[in-house]
């Protein structure tokens, strides 16, 4: 059985991007796969963020994790900061890491020159072998990611291989996994661009949390253009394709048969039903979601997941120290 592992940071509600490129498909990988989900906290600090704030996200999206079907009989959930191994391996990476490729890091790029290297913090330089360590702690063999996080699997097989030729061959080196429909799904307003939770035009995303009457006014209000044709062309007509794409997976239907039922019907109809599809498979989301979020089920999975984590986190990390030769050996006598 091939071992996964998925992180998601704790910074506000997921969209249904995040829906249809992530936790939609992990409940069928939780059936043929070991299956690692983590909160990862310590990344969502790489930025500032209101104590308070972060700790109700952290809640919300572990109990999101479990509203969309991850069971932790099969699979194991728990928040990054409370499995240390985390914090303590990503720091022996960063000593085989190299300046210049952390700084290659499109995120790392981009926050740089927007504030210059003096406004943003060394965690968002180095959280990179941190992300490898959640990932190689676990003898991973495929991260399930989108396409903006390929650059950040490339440099965690990159170290991973680098530690295993320079001390000893113990980490599995991960393959990435990018789902072949609907792994980028754009913004209502701005077709080109990615849909993203931290949009200041709330109308760009459908929030997992939205209620029935914002997910139908956003929907209404997305951009296509002005043919009145509902045809897949992502170049030509990209606002009506991503419509296009989001309501084949909230469906199970593939795009040809929904471009068939469409090609005599307008955009309004169209934007209606698409709305639709979203809304009937958010709601009972939603409500398991509201069951979770403050009970002690909710407690008890999490603190039974970290129990887990820890166990083969620890073995891992143990194998690391005593490759690299840090900490005591211990000989019989």
């Amino acid at each position: 059985m091939k071992t996964i592992f998925s992180g998601i940071q704790p910074s506000g509600t997921l969209t249904i991007g995040n829906y249809i490129g992530a936790l939609k498909h992990f409940q069928q990988l939780q059936e043929d796969h070991n299956c690692y989900f983590c909160v990862v906290d310590e990344h969502a600090i790489t930025v500032p963020q209101d104590r308070l704030e972060l700790r109700r996200n952290i809640r919300s999206l572990a109990s999101l994790y479990l509203a969309c079907g991850i069971d932790p009989e099969k699979s194991t959930l728990f928040i990054q900061s409370e499995v240390s191994a985390h914090t303590q391996l990503g720091w022996m990476l960063q000593t085989v890491s190299y300046v210049g490729e952390l700084e290659r890091m499109t995120q790392f790029k981009d926050k740089s020159v927007n504030k210059g290297k003096e406004g943003v913090s060394a965690g968002l330089l180095t959280y990179p072998p941190l992300m490898a360590s959640d990932i190689l702690l676990y003898g991973t063999d495929f991260v399930p990611v989108g396409e903006d996080q390929k650059q950040h699997l490339e440099l965690t097989r990159n170290l991973a291989q680098r530690f295993n030729n320079r001390f000893n061959d113990i980490f599995t080196v991960p393959e990435v996994s990018i789902p072949k429909v609907g792994a980028r799904i754009m913004s209502l307003q701005e077709p080109t661009k990615k849909m993203s939770k931290s949009d200041e035009n709330q109308k760009a995303f459908i929030s997992m949390l939205d209620d029935e009457k914002t997910i139908m006014k956003k929907f209404k209000s997305a951009v296509t253009d002005s043919e009145g044709v509902v045809k897949y062309d992502k170049e030509n007509k990209p606002g009506v394709s991503n419509l296009l794409t989001i309501m084949s997976v909230f469906t199970d239907e593939s795009i040809e048969t929904l471009e068939e039922r469409y090609q005599d019907a307008g955009y309004g109809t169209f934007k209606t039903d698409v709305a639709q599809s979203v809304i009937a498979v958010l709601k009972p989301i939603q409500e398991r979601y509201y069951e979770l979020l403050e009970s002690e089920e909710l407690d008890e999975i999490l603190d039974q997941g970290a129990e887990k984590a820890n166990f083969h986190a620890n073995k891992m990390l143990k194998k690391a120290k005593k490759a690299m030769g840090i900490g005591r050996a211990h000989q019989k006598r």
